[in-house]
């Protein structure tokens, strides 16, 4: 027990210098690094070199390519923001719908998923958030309401990412631990349409059911067409695109329905500029450029295409950084990771919008500027990571999980899944660090391997939420650093219904299969 106490003290000091502390992600972080470098010198008794060399790959792991990726992301922002493009982007948004409610589906719920499956990495959260506040959004809303949206997408993340790492450590299919995760997430996926809403109406002051008046058809058919097509997806095409087919047939299923409904509630229209009003095919290009050219590269150079990805993907680096036991090179991918495809394309983009290489070039360097604070605690994040990662104390506590819960195990299951995407802020580290555990857990208790290894997947989609990572992206991206603990405290109640559904779900659920 106080071996366990000892493992979770870093993240409960998060939790409550984040929450009762108020302290902004840029403190609170290194000093719950500081907590576990102490801990894993003097009582898990890893040796000093050990310690400073899982330090230093979490800054590099935080550098290269998380902070890379989030960097390019909030550029490609700032930069039709700089171009003023933004305007048209939002003309054209509002006429689809001037309905805040209608634009928060399709940008934080369906372009946010769509953004997830392509890329990951906190792009899902930071552009639709940055398109959310260009629109008029408050800058606090837009950031957690993209939080929200962005937790069932997850578990396909970065072409399907989290699955294929937990298939191949487990040994199990990964098109049936796929199909299993959308079981699993099915009842969150129809909800959390509905949650982005009701957080819609509280932003305008309604209460209970009235931000739902007019649009709780649209609200479902948002939940259930992405659900659906996911399934679909899985079965019958490749566990890599569940969240991106899903997104795209979610997103069309929203606007056919808006211009079938015909929305009209001016309690929540947004204010647009009335010097523009129509918009041709040129002028909509060049204001969306950036982002077509970011959609394109991610598309052209994935996996999806080996024929420019493998030749992308052999322009790579390794590295030994970790002293300790079964120490793994770490690998630079030049060319093939999302940040770099990110910032060519919104060059390229910016060069469409005839922005001057100067401009250009001095915009990219604000936004380092600008992400400054950001970078300090993901690289925090990360290293505490590595070091509780290396030194045993995730481990410990994941022992400690099982060895108490017994047969209702798989009740907490998915909360070990969100622990992991807690402290590392990725769902497919969450994968890394706990797909043997939840394997070996199933096969003592005499359950499906596989319904436990996509218990995990899904918990680490809630873990999102709250992570600090996550957090500090959305802060960055909606320009307001320092309100860490405002965001946190705002959507823990979100995690807490993902967490106990969830949990549920893996409980009940095991036994019908």
């Amino acid at each position: 027990m106080l071996m366990f106490l000892l493992a979770i003290l870093p993240i409960l000091f998060l939790v409550i210098a984040l929450t009762g502390l108020k302290l902004p992600g840029h403190k609170a972080c290194p000093l719950a690094m500081i907590i576990t470098l102490i801990e894993a010198l003097f009582i898990w008794k890893q040796s000093s070199i050990d310690v400073i060399t899982g330090t230093l790959e979490g800054f590099v792991m935080a550098i290269w390519p998380i902070c890379l990726v989030i960097i390019a992301a909030v550029f490609t922002y700032n930069l039709v923001v700089y171009t003023k493009n933004i305007e048209i982007i939002k003309n054209m948004l509002a006429s689809v719908s001037t309905d805040k409610r209608i634009l928060v589906l399709i940008i934080a719920w369906g372009f946010g998923a769509f953004m997830e499956g392509m890329a990951g990495f906190g792009t899902a959260v930071a552009i639709p958030a940055g398109i959310l506040i260009g629109l008029g959004f408050e800058p606090l809303f837009a950031a957690m309401v993209c939080l929200v949206a962005n937790t069932t997408p997850v578990a396909f993340g970065s072409i399907g990412v989290p699955e294929i790492t937990a298939a191949s450590i487990a040994g199990l299919s990964s098109y049936e631990i796929a199909i299993y995760t959308i079981f699993q997430t099915s009842i969150m996926s129809v909800l959390v349409p509905f949650m982005v809403i009701y957080m819609t109406g509280k932003s305008a002051g309604k209460k209970g059911t009235e931000a739902f008046k007019g649009i709780w058809i649209i609200t479902l058919m948002a939940g259930l067409s992405f659900t659906v097509f996911q399934y679909i997806t899985a079965r019958f095409i490749s566990p890599e695109l569940p969240s991106i087919l899903g997104s795209v047939v979610c997103m069309a299923i929203i606007i056919i329905l808006t211009k079938f409904f015909k929305i009209n509630n001016p309690d929540f229209n947004i204010k647009t500029e009335k010097n523009i009003t129509n918009v041709d095919l040129k002028q909509a290009f060049i204001a969306w450029s950036p982002f077509i050219f970011v959609l394109l590269f991610l598309v052209f150079t994935s996996s999806l295409v080996p024929m420019i990805n493998k030749p992308l993907a052999s322009v790579k680096s390794s590295i030994v950084i970790y002293s300790g036991k079964d120490a793994v090179p770490y690998t630079f991918a030049w060319l093939s990771t999302p940040g770099v495809q990110i910032i060519v394309a919104a060059f390229i983009g910016g060069l469409v919008q005839k922005c001057p290489v100067s401009e250009i070039v001095c915009v990219f360097f604000k936004t380092i500027k600008q992400m400054s604070k950001t970078i300090i605690t993901i690289m925090a994040v990360i290293a505490t990571a590595k070091v509780m990662g290396y030194c045993g104390m995730i481990q410990v506590i994941a022992d400690f999980i099982v060895n108490i819960t017994g047969n209702f195990y798989p009740f907490v299951a998915p909360f070990l899944g969100s622990v992991g995407t807690f402290v590392t802020g990725s769902a497919t580290s969450s994968s890394v660090l706990f797909t043997k555990l939840q394997h070996s857990a199933a096969i003592v208790l005499n359950m499906s391997p596989t319904w436990m290894v996509a218990s995990n997947i899904i918990g680490s989609t809630a873990g999102k939420i709250i992570s600090p990572q996550s957090i500090a992206v959305a802060t960055a991206a909606a320009g307001i650093i320092g309100k860490e603990s405002e965001i946190l405290t705002g959507v823990i109640k979100y995690y807490i219904v993902f967490i106990i559904i969830y949990g549920l779900v893996t409980y009940f659920g095991i036994g019908l299969i």
